[in-house]
């Protein structure tokens, strides 16, 4: 119980003086008892945020600065670069998206917002905005300049929460590889596509393996393997490569400002 609850539980009561008598621990919002330790969270850490483990972030391998994800577009003529195979119902959903695509001048008809990011794993393969890696102890965090988003990919040990809420990022949990981060990411928000048009299962399953490229500290390299046994023929493998900044920082973004939808002269809300 926080003090600003208790005194008004103590007020209703008409009993200011009871304040007082409210346990200090009970007073900052404290349990009495010790949490348990949830599902899925190793026993070892017992805490998101373990004291007494700051010393061995510095064996780790040097990610400081911010990172752009490097694009070159093929050459003119050139073989486009693989695209996830799609299967069954999920093929045809894509086939019909692009049919629409085409009838509809390249224009997409969409229900969600403009600000709403693409989720995993388009948003690592953004190459024109940076991106921000921070070790602390039991976890790796990601900011993306782009939506401002935040991903969290856990280094305690937990496993995957057996029934993961639906979200952009997913349930993300990750090992060391000597200097390698291993990340496996699940429980992604099947509403979102996996590329331009391509639909998903709950299913998709990604995994990362992100190092420092041999020979080249500032290129960091992401492998990317995606599967999904309900929605893909077979697994995909993508690579992306990004290039530092070591001075720089991440900007503010601030869609919402701008999200808006253009109005025909009819007054017909038009959708881009």
């Amino acid at each position: 119980m926080t003090i600003r609850r208790a005194m008004m539980v103590a007020a209703a009561a008409g009993l200011l003086g009871m304040v007082a008598a409210v346990p200090a621990s009970a007073q900052l919002g404290i349990p009495e008892t010790p949490t348990p330790v949830p599902d899925g969270l190793a026993p070892s850490t017992g805490a998101p945020f373990p004291k007494g483990h700051y010393g061995a972030l510095d064996a780790l391998p040097d990610w400081g600065g911010i990172w752009f994800a490097l694009f070159t577009p093929p050459a003119p003529g050139a073989t486009p670069p693989p695209r996830p195979k799609l299967k069954g119902a999920y093929k045809d959903k894509y086939e019909a998206w692009r049919k629409e695509i085409a009838a509809n001048h390249g224009v997409e008809k969409s229900e969600r917002s403009h600000c709403a990011p693409p989720g995993m794993p388009g948003i690592m393969q953004i190459p024109q905005y940076p991106f921000e890696f921070l070790f602390t102890p039991g976890r790796v965090t990601i900011n993306q300049e782009a939506w401002m988003q935040t991903r969290r990919i856990w280094t305690d040990g937990r496993k995957h929460l057996d029934d993961p809420d639906p979200s952009y990022f997913g349930d993300s949990i990750g090992k060391w590889d000597g200097d390698t981060l291993v990340v496996d990411t699940i429980g992604i928000n099947d509403a979102l596509p996996l590329t331009a048009g391509m639909p998903h299962s709950a299913k998709l399953h990604i995994t990362e393996r992100i190092h420092l490229k041999p020979g080249d500290p500032d290129t960091l390299v992401n492998e990317i393997t995606v599967d999904d046994a309900d929605a893909l023929a077979e697994p995909f493998k993508t690579t992306v490569n990004y290039r530092r900044d070591r001075y720089g920082k991440l900007l503010e973004f601030e869609c919402s400002e701008n999200d808006r939808n253009p109005v025909d002269a009819n007054g017909k809300t038009e959708f881009e």
